[in-house]
């Protein structure tokens, strides 16, 4: 590789030599290059120590004008543009630079204006910074952190000296663990050596920006890896009907405590907000006799709640009674003939009010008037006289 640099340069150098009218010096490395073509320049190796002739038809015109790095000859009768060595030469006089620019009134080059005028905007668009109400700016010193500004306009030094990142901290997040599809089940082990298929959300946000920025690798993976965790820790506590019914509530409180706790000690910089528990299911190969146990318990309880509502309603009926005995027997202490009589009257009427009832008079011959039957006809008229106009 060097040495073909080696050989570029030497052939620059002869080409700038020739253009000038002088003659070439001869070299070792200019025997042979990889830009010579065969039948020109020196050949005395291919021919015996002789130089080829030229031929008539100028074919050793043609063959040096094929030289990428020589202008084309006056006598070829093609035009050749300017060498590299003349496209440099030509762009460091006083027209301005190598950019083609015009030259100022005074003469000097545009140059160093056009790198002021850069080097002022690159300070202006790295030192000030405009911060949305939710935004917190953490500010780097060359690296290392060094202050955190709120929302407005702040001003830092311009990069790379001090560096701004910005972190929308009043945003929340949402980390989604476990999926209701069957293909990506979640299981996790209950108190009671049973597995749940469980999807829960966690919603989070951002207190400490330096903290959230530096301490933490990959947040989002630490909160769902951390999140997974304090699940199964809190759920190995519940049994599955607790899991799934009256403890749901308490394990989402607690899966938040515990996760805040870790967090904290890692000096994560991260708030947990709030779980919220999606789905918490049997495993899919056996839900169904899940769904047949859940049905079962939930008979069972209804069964027993009847029997529990039955069993008050008779033990309240049995006080009741129990309380009305006092109060009658406390008033046949005081007049037992009198509230003999009255019980005797009462208990009559409650057993002769759902019979039928013949009243004969002594001492007289009455015909007998059946009063019960007659209420029935007259009950049976009237039915049937409601049942003829709703028919018409």
């Amino acid at each position: 590789m060097t040495l073909f640099f080696l050989k570029q340069r030497t052939y620059m150098s002869a080409m700038m030599q020739k253009e000038e009218g002088a003659t070439p010096q001869a070299s070792h490395s200019e025997s042979k290059g990889p830009w010579d073509i065969p039948g020109s320049g020196d050949s005395s190796k291919a021919g015996g120590g002789k130089p080829a002739a030229p031929s008539a038809s100028g074919g050793d015109d043609d063959a040096k004008s094929a030289n990428p790095w020589e202008p084309q000859s006056a006598s070829s009768g093609r035009a050749r543009g300017p060498s590299l060595e003349e496209i440099f030469r030509r762009g460091g006089g006083k027209g301005g630079g190598f950019s083609g620019l015009p030259p100022r009134a005074n003469g000097k080059s545009w140059w160093p204006m056009i790198a002021g005028g850069l080097i002022a905007i690159w300070i202006l668009w790295t030192s000030i910074h405009r911060l949305d109400q939710q935004e917190e700016g953490v500010v780097t010193f060359f690296g290392k952190y060094s202050r955190t500004v709120g929302s407005g306009i702040s001003f830092t030094l311009p990069a790379p000296i001090e560096q701004m990142q910005k972190v929308d901290a009043l945003q929340v997040r949402t980390t989604s663990i476990g999926s209701a599809s069957s293909k990506s089940e979640n299981l996790v082990l209950t108190k009671d050596q049973n597995l749940m298929d469980i999807a829960f959300d966690i919603r989070w946000s951002i207190k400490s920006p330096e903290l959230y920025l530096f301490q933490l690798d990959d947040p989002n993976a630490t909160v769902q890896e951390i999140g997974e965790s304090a699940m199964r820790a809190e759920l190995a506590n519940f049994d599955y009907n607790e899991a799934v019914g009256v403890a749901r509530g308490t394990i989402e409180a607690q899966v938040k405590q515990r996760m805040q706790a870790i967090l904290d000690e890692y000096r994560s910089g991260i708030a947990i907000s709030s779980i919220s528990i999606r789905q918490s299911d049997p495993p899919e190969e056996v839900k169904a006799a899940f769904r047949e146990v859940n049905s079962a318990q939930q008979r069972r309880e209804r069964y027993l709640n009847e029997a529990r509502a039955y069993a008050s309603q008779v033990t309240e009926l049995a006080a009741g009674q129990t309380t009305e005995f006092d109060k009658i027997y406390e008033q046949y202490r005081q007049a037992p003939e009198v509230t003999r009589r009255r019980i005797y009257y009462e208990t009559m009427e409650q057993v002769l009010s759902k019979a039928d009832k013949t009243i004969v008079e002594s001492g007289n011959v009455t015909p007998y008037l059946p009063l019960p039957e007659l209420k029935r006809r007259a009950a049976a008229a009237s039915e049937s006289t409601v049942t003829v106009s709703g028919k018409q």
